[in-house]
């Protein structure tokens, strides 16, 4: 364990931090290892509520003594099935419960947790446990289990599956295969014969150990193993705490996949610190209705699920009686009017805070009600570029949306907004413990405790991805202003170099184009080529109901994008992107992608990011059509 004496503190709601962000040795409530302050935590709190999920419709409270109990078993299980310290656990499951325990139950006894998206596929699956040398595999139900089993002639090094769902399985007799009871009650059993094993185990932790193994998304070739450790997560939670100060009233709704760093910080390891509570969501498909049911205090999100709910209340609109639009306008206009000052930093003139109170008390706060957002302290959008009109949108709504930028290797966190120091435009200053700066290239690096260890068995990679100087190459493109404010103006990757010779990064016209309520994704064209044109995926919600009132014919989602009255709407909103940007950074031409893409189609990653080099790929007779 870290001998060294405990550096200055000083206490964010109740819990102590460091008292300089990202000195060693970096403790949390003293704490040197997510464990240690995982057990320090569920002794504290007990009987307090940690979880709830929902059960046949019912919310259901987990406590915290569940949480340690659950995870004792599991941790304790998994070591008597011969998981050494060091070795691999993946776990292929939805958002629950579980997925919390067994991640808390594998690194208390030395293993490294590793999530796989329910969206992969059997052989991506295959990769990653092989990649991995996973010893166990932990699955959510029969369809999961399936992935297995069409691969298991080609997982060596597997040892044991274990099901968290036996529906459709009383009959499942497979020797590598055990259902999650059978694996409590070999823990039970653990338990009773070695009396304080587990806590053995946490006790031999260290800062150093790697306690998670993050698969990348794949958007360039073969996802990659980034190495979490010990110190990096805690990094990660201190840095939180100081930029993102929760409390432990706050009500949570865990929804994104918990493979993604984000998700995991924000649902399993930040709670640890501020003891709040996490609401698991039933499924993706639900998130609004559990939203409406929980309304939390906190809530982070990709930009595709801020830009879904902004498409949702525009569909409202259109719907509402014209009265009710007129309302909503002078609403809207009355929270952009005070969102202007509060954005720039400037004190709200009485008559315009006046003036959004009342609309607030007619309109906005019914909506915020509606979207489950009454009691949102604070919204964050982090994994990709949202577009500044919408942070001001909701910010005029009365939803304080802020962004900031991270990366797996980053354990998630690197840059943030503030409330209080909020500029709209950048991803904010960077986080206590982290340094950031431009290299001439204009990439921007990264120095902090929070930065990974490298890649998994992969040292060619991970020395290409640090400098000689050790800082961490991100591949983003940015700037950081005289106040210390981030910029990311794109991917290095992703420059477009014209034959003209101008270099266009194309995030920002991309997300000037997701603005609209008519688009959902868009791909900006153009490298090597005498202009831009973009491939444009629609929304579908929202351009069907504008077909339907127009009573344009259509049978599926390939004839509406064929519709020549879509064409032109979209061609509309093209036109308007294409004013606030200079003439060579718009867009000539459009095509639209008339197959529509979920998580499970592979031009996706489970983030909902389009693969950039993969679209095109896939679509290039769009993109030679437009430029022929």
């Amino acid at each position: 364990m870290d001998t060294n004496p405990l550096p200055p503190q000083i206490t964010i709601d109740g819990v102590q931090f460091n008292a300089t962000p990202g000195q060693r040795p970096l403790r949390v409530d003293g704490c040197v290892t997510i464990c240690e302050l995982f057990q320090k935590r569920c002794a504290e709190l007990g009987s307090r509520t940690a979880h709830r999920e929902k059960d046949f419709g019912i919310w259901k409270s987990y406590s915290w003594a569940d949480y340690w109990q659950h995870a004792k078993w599991i941790g304790l299980a998994l070591r008597k099935l011969g998981l050494q310290r060091g070795e691999v656990v993946s776990i292929l499951s939805e958002d629950r419960k579980e997925w919390a325990w067994f991640d808390m139950g594998i690194q208390c006894v030395g293993g490294i947790a590793s999530g796989v998206y329910t969206t992969d596929s059997a052989s991506q699956l295959k990769y990653l446990i092989n990649d991995s040398s996973s010893r166990f595999l932990i699955v959510e139900d029969e369809e999961q289990l399936d992935k297995f089993l069409e691969t298991e002639d080609d997982l060596p090094d597997l040892s044991k599956v274990i099901i968290l769902e036996d529906e459709g399985l009383h009959d499942l007799d497979h020797p590598r295969c055990m259902l999650i009871g059978d694996l409590y009650a070999l823990g039970r059993q653990a338990e009773t014969e070695e009396p304080g094993a587990f806590e053995a185990e946490i006790a031999l932790g260290t800062s150093q150990d790697t306690a998670l193994l993050v698969y990348t998304s794949g958007t360039t070739g073969k996802p990659k193993g980034a190495m979490l450790s010990n110190e990096n997560i805690m990094a990660a939670i201190e840095s939180g705490a100081h930029a993102l100060p929760a409390r432990d009233t706050d009500e949570q709704l865990c929804f994104l996949p918990l493979c993604h760093i984000l998700e995991r910080d924000v649902s399993i390891y930040f709670p640890l610190a501020s003891k709040s509570t996490v609401n698991f969501a039933e499924s993706p498909e639900t998130v609004f209705a559990n939203m409406q049911e929980v309304s939390p205090s906190t809530f982070t999100a990709v930009p595709r699920v801020w830009e879904k709910i902004y498409s949702q209340v525009q569909f409202m609109e259109n719907e509402a009686t014209p009265t009710g639009r007129l309302a909503f306008a002078c609403a809207l206009k009355a929270g952009m009017a005070r969102a202007e000052y509060i954005l720039a930093g400037k004190p709200v003139p009485t008559a315009v805070a006046l003036r959004f109170l009342l609309w607030d008390r007619l309109v906005l706060r019914n909506l915020r009600r509606m979207l489950g957002m009454d009691r949102l302290r604070r919204g964050g959008s982090g994994a990709a570029p949202i577009s500044p009109e919408l942070l001001k949108w909701y910010w005029a709504i009365g939803v304080p949306l802020v962004e900031g930028f991270g990366m797996t290797e980053t354990s998630g966190i690197a840059a943030l907004n503030l409330l209080n120091d909020n500029r709209v435009g950048t991803v904010g200053r960077p986080v206590p413990g982290n340094d950031l700066r431009i290299s001439e290239d204009g990439e921007i690096q990264i120095k902090g405790l929070n930065v990974f260890q490298g890649y998994w068995r992969n040292n060619t990679k991970t020395a290409e991805t640090f400098t000689a100087d050790g800082w961490l190459r991100t591949g983003d493109v940015g700037q950081i202003d005289n106040d210390g404010y981030v910029t990311i103006t794109g991917r290095l990757k992703d420059i477009i170099i014209t034959t003209g010779g101008k270099n266009i990064s194309p995030a920002e016209i991309e997300s000037g184009l997701k603005f609209s309520q008519y688009i959902s994704d868009a791909v900006i064209v153009g490298d090597r080529r005498k202009y831009l044109t973009a491939l444009i995926m629609i929304d579908q919600e929202n351009v069907e109901k504008f077909a339907q009132e127009r009573k344009i014919p259509f049978s599926n989602f390939a004839s509406l994008c064929a519709a020549p009255e879509v064409a032109a709407l979209i061609g509309d909103e093209v036109t308007a992107v294409n004013k606030r940007v200079a003439r060579v950074e718009q867009i000539k031409d459009f095509r639209l992608i008339d197959v529509l893409l979920i998580a499970e189609d592979e031009e996706l990653t489970a983030t909902m990011k389009l693969k950039r080099g993969l679209v095109e790929q896939k679509h290039a007779h769009l993109i030679e059509d437009m430029y022929n």
